[in-house]
């Protein structure tokens, strides 16, 4: 009887032992893709409203194929990359595609180069689907290569000058040829527009391809900043023109160049050269181009009205802000040449208006206590204005219509989460790609009324691979602070006990506008959040005073003083967290990476009562280090705000350290300078202050490549284990 009961114990040991739940690794997150997201690669909606295409890759094959929308069934192949090769007889590598507008023409975009965060260089081939033809734009990689509106031409820029190729016979047009590095950039941006006013291609093409507007900067007086890279024997010295804050910018035209004259007028953006275009747009004039004039404070906004023919302009709308303005892209000419759908935080909320600026008439099409995120079509046939919004909640984010009129305002998606839309022409479909904060994202085909006309992924495969692991529980929590009400989010460990006590690991990012609480899947780095949450920790985030999504007063009151609120809600969230039965108020720590990092070195130096250890990545350590236009947009500049810059720098708090803290910093980081790092290590240093450091060579912003993100977070769990 003993023998057998051995035996059924066995039996059961090793039972349990099969059932037991996996724990991930980091090689799970950063090696082996375990938990990947699927998404709709390559999906590219045709004219019709009806079909899409998709780029297939089957080891060396690719192929461009045709799909019906509401079926899903497969259609036509468009390009075979293993019939139609290169003249090597290779077949080419897509990296990305694109269509003329007659959708006559393929532009097939390959071997791609990173410059910055959105300037890439490409190998750019033109596939024409009748004559079955292959043809090379130029030799060389090229930036920015854009149809002409007719599918004859193609613009592009290459070593700072813009370029016209004609199809038909196969010549060049040089529009431009003053182009020097580090001095004259024509059709692209300097580092510091792309990187703030977030775009790169400087140049479009009017509606009908008579004219191309683009932008002209001469960043000749703009400081030079200097990064070894170190490729060889000695260091290779990257130069390039980075503006800090208080420093000169470029001096920036916008010109009109006609493609048939191939003459060149200067658009008339007024007498001040210290100024910002962060944007140019055609309107639906075909000569009529519309211009945005930022004072450098950044808080009077001008859209001016410029003749493509003459460059003379006029202004036709302003707005001033008492901190200062936000540029976006939430702006739609309509067809009576005249008037404009967009989006402005001038009431208080972004919302949106239609604007007529030969009558001067606004009218408010939304309003509320809520911002709305963004614009996803005008429909002026219908008369719709299709958009998302938070006016639900400020972790949601749902579709809506209303009319041009601002009346019948409609709810397209009334599930709770997040809806990330993607307009289809015609606008007789959306993509929605719907998730909430434990949910993947599945991808619906909607009907212009919000039907769900099928599930293009549901990620089902991630969601069962995620029931193999023992996760811990995730929710939103209410954190009540300083007179506020903040959003959180929580993840508990998997055998979470109320009656024990657990450590702490805070995540924020915090920078003006941002938002890491959300409805929505996946929360940053919510897999490595999970790893830790499984070694028994508790991980939490929570969004400060700054952060988006709560109107324009709670997103700006961090202004003149960047840091400062921000540091002491987290300080008082950790106070918050430490009064909890379940948390061990000895074991708080904090981490967070660029903004973030900054946030996390404060807090660590500030709050050094509060937090036993941190982890600061790529972080800024004294705002006077920026750039100018993301700084100067929130402090003004050091010579008007030196306190503002210096009685909230890491850098100038040093001495506070007492806890553990960990300085991460890629030594190429063309963004946040490692320079900031050096810094803050040179000021613990005459402090006599003992920290841990790490430095990845030749590695940019997002300390990525190669083995690198399996370092990086091996590095700082190892840390977290040691110190927490």
């Amino acid at each position: 009887m003993r023998y057998f009961g051995f035996i059924i114990i066995a039996l059961a040991i090793t039972s349990a032992a099969f059932a037991q739940k996996k724990q991930i690794t980091i090689e799970d997150i950063w090696s082996k893709n375990t938990f990947k997201i699927k998404t709709v690669p390559g999906f590219n909606a045709m004219n019709d409203g009806k079909h899409y295409t998709q780029l297939e890759t089957s080891g060396d094959t690719q192929k461009i194929r045709v799909y019906d929308l509401e079926s899903g069934k497969a259609g036509e192949i468009m390009f075979n990359n293993t019939v139609t090769s290169l003249p090597d007889g290779k077949p080419l590598k897509i990296d990305d595609y694109s269509f003329s507008k007659d959708e006559q023409k393929i532009m097939l975009k390959t071997e791609s180069e990173n410059i910055y965060r959105r300037s890439v260089l490409y190998r750019i081939f033109i596939y024409d689907i009748k004559k079955k033809t292959l043809q090379t734009v130029d030799v060389d990689k090229i930036l920015h290569a854009k149809f002409s509106p007719d599918g004859n031409k193609v613009a592009f820029v290459k070593s700072n000058n813009l370029y016209i190729k004609d199809l038909t016979n196969n010549t060049n047009t040089t529009v431009t040829e003053d182009g020097k590095w580090n001095e004259i950039i024509n059709g692209n941006c300097d580092w510091v527009y792309e990187e703030e006013f977030g775009f790169t291609r400087a140049f479009d093409w009017s509606a009908d391809g008579r004219y191309i507007a683009y932008y002209r900067f001469d960043e000749s007086s703009v400081p030079l900043y200097i990064m070894p890279k170190y490729t060889g024997t000695y260091p290779n010295n990257y130069t390039y023109k980075y503006p800090k804050a208080g420093e000169p910018n470029s001096e920036v035209q916008v010109k009109l160049y006609d493609v048939a004259s191939k003459t060149t007028v200067t658009a008339d953006i007024g007498k001040e050269e210290d100024q910002y275009i962060p944007r140019i747009k055609w309107t639906k004039d075909l000569s009529k181009l519309c211009i945005y004039r930022l004072n450098r404070l950044q808080n009077k906004l001008e859209l001016l009205l410029a003749d493509a023919l003459t460059g003379q302009s006029q202004v036709i709308y302003t707005e001033e802000n008492k901190y200062y303005v936000s540029i976006n892209d939430e702006i739609t000419f309509l067809s009576d040449g005249q008037s404009f759908i967009f989006s402005t935080e001038r009431d208080g909320y972004n919302h949106l208006y239609h604007y007529n600026w030969k009558t001067n008439k606004l009218t408010n099409l939304t309003n509320g206590s809520y911002d709305i995120e963004g614009i996803t079509a005008v429909d002026e046939k219908k008369k719709l204005v299709y958009y998302t919004a938070a006016e639900g909640s400020p972790l949601e984010r749902k579709l809506y219509a209303v009319g041009i009129d601002g009346k019948d305002k409609k709810t397209l998606t009334p599930e709770n989460g997040t809806h990330a839309i993607t307009a289809i022409s015609g606008n007789a479909f959306f993509l929605d790609k719907y998730s909430t904060l434990s949910q993947p994202p599945v991808y619906y085909l909607r009907s212009a009324g919000g039907k769900i006309i099928r599930t293009l992924e549901d990620n089902k495969v991630l969601a069962e691979k995620m029931k193999e692991y023992d996760l811990g529980k995730i929710a939103f929590k209410k954190i009540d602070v300083n007179g506020q009400s903040f959003n959180a989010w929580m993840i508990t460990p998997p055998d979470f006990n109320e009656a024990k006590k657990y450590p702490v690991l805070m995540y924020q990012y915090s920078g003006p506008g941002s938002q890491e609480v959300g409805d929505r899947f996946p929360i940053r780095d919510f897999f490595w959040h999970q790893l830790l949450a499984e070694k028994g920790y508790i991980i939490v985030c929570a969004d400060g005073t700054g952060t988006g999504f709560r109107g324009q007063e709670f997103k700006k009151k961090t202004y003149l003083q960047l840091g400062k609120l921000e540091s002491d809600d987290q300080i008082s969230f950790a106070k918050y967290l430490a009064a909890l039965p379940y948390v061990d108020k000895n074991r708080i720590g904090i981490w967070g990476w660029s903004y973030g990092g900054f946030m996390s070195s404060t807090c660590i130096l500030k709050g050094n009562d509060v937090f036993k250890m941190a982890i600061a990545v790529a972080p800024v350590t004294n705002w006077r280090y920026y750039d100018n236009i993301y700084t100067e947009r929130f402090m003004r500049t050091p010579v008007e705000n030196p306190k503002g810059y210096d009685d909230n720098a890491p850098e100038k708090m040093a001495a506070g350290l007492k806890g553990k803290f960990l300085l991460i910093h890629g030594t190429a980081d063309d963004n946040v300078h490692f320079q900031n790092s050096i810094m803050l290590t040179d000021a613990l240093i005459n402090a006599n202050k003992r920290f841990e450091s790490e430095y990845y060579p030749n590695k940019a912003h997002g300390i990525s490549g190669g083995n690198t993100r399996l370092h990086l977070y091996n590095r700082m769990t190892d840390f977290i284990l040691s110190n927490l």
